[in-house]
């Protein structure tokens, strides 16, 4: 497995679905807690334009992990920052650097460039889920990134409020990897807006 590869592929689908954003969106709810579409996008924005430092400085300032800016195309602001962390790991030894991954501690790139996969293929659901388009990793996309988080601490230290993840919805074991997935990571597949 390329981790490189499974990323690029989370930026994409991300990617194509915030391409559907428009204006009128941002103040939406989404999945995620208390954010509307418009913090989540900039969360984005930001986790992109925090990883690409951190690989290339070891670590980034919280202003770096929370600065993302949308300006007036949030695409066009998302796009500019998958770009950053995209070329960030790419060189032969950044798998194997160790960088700092926010508060979270510090891992090699490997790792952290598996954390940042599986965060924007699941936050690319909560976009769709918040504008009401279709959301569908392939396969192989939705198993490994299963298989990646199936590896996460699942304690109530790490999980809730103030958490990197929600609390663990129970999904049907028999459920598509990807639905199981959004259940490990604290989100029910049937979330639709409030009305």
């Amino acid at each position: 497995m390329d981790i490189r590869d499974i990323d690029r592929r989370s930026l994409q689908i991300a990617g194509a679905t915030i391409a559907h954003v428009k204006a009128d969106h941002l103040d939406r709810p989404t999945p995620c807690g208390d954010w509307t579409l418009r913090g989540l996008l900039r969360h984005l924005v930001s986790e992109n334009e925090g990883f690409a430092a951190a690989m290339g400085n070891g670590s980034a300032p919280r202003t770096v992990w929370d600065g993302g800016r949308l300006g007036d195309d949030p695409y066009r602001a998302y796009e500019t920052s998958a770009e950053l962390v995209t070329s960030a790991f790419a060189p032969d030894d950044a798998l194997d650097r160790d960088m700092e991954v926010r508060e979270f501690g510090v891992f090699p790139g490997w790792i952290a460039l598996s954390l940042h996969a599986v965060d924007f293929l699941v936050h690319g659901w909560d976009v769709a889920a918040a504008i009401g388009v279709p959301y569908e990793p392939d396969d192989e996309l939705a198993a490994t990134a299963l298989k990646i988080a199936s590896r996460w601490p699942d304690a109530p230290e790490t999980r809730g409020p103030g958490a990197a993840f929600d609390t663990r919805v129970e999904v049907p074991a028999d459920a598509p990897d990807f639905q199981r997935l959004l259940g490990f990571l604290g989100r029910s597949p049937r979330w639709t807006p409030p009305c």
